[in-house]
């Protein structure tokens, strides 16, 4: 088991967004906010790269969670496979821990490991997006109604890895929560 988390770190290693750039010619390090992850690579090269990277990063914490299925884990072993990789995703040994911001990978993880919750963390995306006109603040709301539902559901005991892994990409994102509070709150 130990072996399988140090596998899905070692996949989050891989950054789609980065091998996009290259491909591209471009290191999206050096690249408006610096982040490899599927907006930034959506900003600097177009829409093809932000779905692909998306696509990739998602993928990537799916696979991981498939992997632990088919090796028969507990569900908990698989949840912390899951925060492994957005660790491995957020934090990249071989890039001195510059990598993306978590949020495809999440995804991935949460919509392969926990389908239903993840439907109840898009529902809310889907219904405060209209409302916030904000990706970023949106999110948090998602992740809001995603816990909760794990918490009245009983299903926070095997997914509490997750927990930790919101934590982490909330970090990531806290310049971003606070520059969309204040575009968003100060234009009132």
């Amino acid at each position: 088991m130990v072996i399988y988390w140090i596998a899905a770190y070692m996949i989050g290693n891989i950054l789609t967004a980065w091998w996009i750039g290259k491909w591209k010619g471009v290191d999206l390090r050096k690249e408006r906010s610096g982040n490899l992850g599927a907006r930034n690579a959506g900003a600097v090269i177009g829409k093809s790269a932000f779905v692909l990277t998306f696509l990739g990063d998602a993928a990537k914490g799916a696979v991981v969670v498939a992997i632990g299925r088919y090796a028969g884990f507990e569900e908990w072993v698989v949840a912390i496979g899951g925060l492994s990789v957005i660790c491995g995703h957020l934090f990249p040994l071989w890039l001195k821990g510059r990598g993306g911001k978590g949020i495809a990978t999440f995804i991935g993880v949460s919509l392969s490991l926990t389908p239903f919750f993840f439907l109840v963390m898009f529902l809310a995306f889907a219904l405060f997006f209209p409302i916030l006109k904000s990706a970023t603040l949106t999110m948090l709301f998602s992740y809001a109604a995603f816990f909760s539902a794990l918490a009245f559901t009983g299903g926070w005991m095997d997914c509490w890895p997750l927990g930790l892994a919101v934590i982490l990409i909330l970090i990531k994102h806290q310049a971003d929560i606070q520059e969309s509070f204040q575009n968003r709150f100060s234009k009132q």
